[in-house]
């Protein structure tokens, strides 16, 4: 009878929760015209610093970081953190360079910056790509990772009465079309509002999971609870080792610390200052000065965030030892379902559904608005109105939506885990776009062609390098001498074939484009802040 009572509270709270988010996000678009271009794919251009911040931060986290990040904490230390904290710096050259010229030029899409730059060939080859990536990669490890945990706590295949992978099935269908709606149906600003409360909501539930361990582990006393699990095993909590240095024998590190000085630090650029889905929330802010707050605000958030993805996972080693190391994914919800009282699990769960739904929705509405304004008004129809154009992205979203669906199931048992997986195939679209982006803003004397040759070798050299030939070297090194080879070919190729005139940013008028007089100071202390946390780590 008492289950029956907290499983019935426990549904409560999801079901309340989840409720008032949707219900206070419709509230606030009562008076928005989401018809128009503006209006539905940049949530008309009116998004203010903590919206962005918030919404920043929950398109990026999500259940892959909660799940995926933690498991591989667990398995492998706090080697993982760079993922994390290198962000920051990423968000400061956001801020600082990208943002400006962004706003300044009045763009709606990352590969609209292409076609004024080169051509709009060169446009339309990587709106193709950033599509297939969101289909092919994120979109289902999203929604696989978020099925998982809520399977695991829920016990969805319990409540059914049917085995674990049908209950995963059940689920991913269920959220994915709930995700699917909020995109379709809301558009950007529906998006940014359900990521800010869900945002702040999953910082709190988030950081409830390591507290309620340490102080259950403590004795009422966090110091002490950390000081045990550091203990268990100190290794697990040093941020530059070369090994491991745990678990059944050692072996060269996940994430070795160099890996910031080679590809790392490409990635993070490309994904914080190119990224569709991220630099959408930046393209539909008020002014500059608002889009800055918003970058700067989320670099902050992003030190922060080991707290939530990184920190449980090393507890989870404390509680599980080796127990899960061959299932790494399964720690965070193991863990969840340990130190959560049954009255918080459904608030935890309404988050965490939240967190999977701003990452999917995010995602698909970012698609959409690429296909619908680079390729369907390009090459289909080229007088399609604003509606029509709203219309085609709706569609869009509902049909991605469905082919993810269909391929989350199947992206299970990555050997070294979720989160590393889809940094694996991330690598095929993120560092060959990246360098052509930079290129295009850099190197004046990069051509058309040789941006496309650059994209072209860029694909080919990393799927030949690391999925066929297997070098035996880290993936991210791999990113590192991809981007410097791109550059090469990109500035060999346009010696032959070059610029026939140079371009120029223009102001398209559309924003206030005056900075945030706090950008820079703000910036200082995210780079400081990082150093000293590396600083500090590295000597444990």
């Amino acid at each position: 009878m008492v289950l029956l009572i907290f499983k019935a509270m426990t549904f409560l709270t999801f079901i309340l929760f989840t409720s008032f988010v949707a219900l206070y996000a419709t509230w606030k678009l009562r008076r928005d015209k989401l018809n128009t271009k503006d209006g539905y794919f940049l949530g008309g251009r009116s998004l203010t610093g903590v919206i962005i911040a918030g919404s920043l931060l929950l398109t990026n986290i999500s259940t892959e970081h909660l799940v995926g990040m933690n498991g591989s904490a667990y398995k492998n230390g706090a080697i993982i953190i760079a993922w994390e904290v290198t962000s920051a710096l990423a968000l400061v050259i956001a801020a600082l360079y990208f943002a400006p010229r962004y706003l300044k030029m009045g763009l709606t899409t990352i590969p609209e910056f292409l076609e004024k730059r080169f051509d709009g060939l060169t446009r339309t080859l990587v709106a193709l790509l950033l599509i297939i990536s969101f289909v092919a990669t994120l979109l289902p490890i999203v929604l696989y990772t978020g099925a998982l945990n809520i399977e695991a706590i829920f016990e969805i295949s319990e409540l059914l009465n049917v085995n674990q992978k049908e209950g995963i099935w059940i689920t991913i269908l269920i959220v994915g079309g709930i995700g699917a709606l909020y995109a379709i149906f809301g558009g950007l600003k529906m998006v940014a509002y359900t990521d800010t409360i869900n945002g702040f909501g999953l910082l709190l539930a988030g950081l409830l999971v390591p507290i309620l361990a340490l102080w259950s582990i403590g004795d009422g006393n966090l110091a002490e609870g950390i000081s045990k699990v550091f203990e268990k095993n100190p290794g697990k909590f040093n941020v530059i080792s070369h090994e491991t240095g745990v678990g059944p024998g050692s072996r060269s590190a996940i994430l070795p610390f160099e890996v910031i000085f080679t590809g790392l630090m490409i990635n993070q650029i490309y994904f914080w200052t190119m990224h569709q889905s991220i630099i959408q929330r930046v393209l539909g802010a008020v002014n500059l000065k608002e889009a800055q707050k918003g970058l700067l605000f989320t670099g902050l958030l992003k030190i922060l965030v080991p707290l939530v993805i990184v920190l449980p996972g090393l507890i989870g080693f404390y509680y599980f030892g080796e127990e899960f190391y061959d299932n790494p994914d399964s720690v965070y919800p193991n863990l969840v379902k340990m130190v959560l009282p049954d009255w918080l699990t459904g608030f935890f769960v309404a988050v965490m559904m939240g967190a999977i739904l701003t990452t999917f929705n995010s995602a698909l509405n970012s698609a959409a608005t690429v296909f619908s304004l680079g390729i369907f008004k390009r090459y289909i129809q080229k007088n399609a109105g604003e509606k029509k154009l709203v219309r085609i992205g709706k569609w869009t979203s509902a049909i991605l939506a469905i082919f993810a669906i269909g391929i989350a199931p199947y992206v299970a048992n990555a050997p070294e885990g979720l989160y590393q997986l889809l940094q694996q195939l991330n690598g095929i679209f993120f560092i060959p776009i990246a360098s052509v982006i930079i290129a295009g803003f850099l190197l004046p004397n990069v051509s058309a062609t040789g941006a496309k040759a650059g994209l072209f070798f860029g694909l080919l050299f990393y799927v030949m390098s690391y999925f066929i030939l297997k070098v035996d070297l880290h993936f991210v090194h791999i990113w590192g001498i991809e981007f410097v080879l791109n550059i090469c070919v990109m500035l060999l190729i346009s010696r032959f074939f070059p610029n026939k005139e140079t371009f120029v940013i223009k102001d398209a008028g559309i924003l206030n484009l005056k900075p945030w007089k706090f950008a820079v100071p703000f910036s200082l202390f995210l780079v400081i802040f990082t150093i000293i946390l590396y600083l500090l780590l590295g000597n444990v």
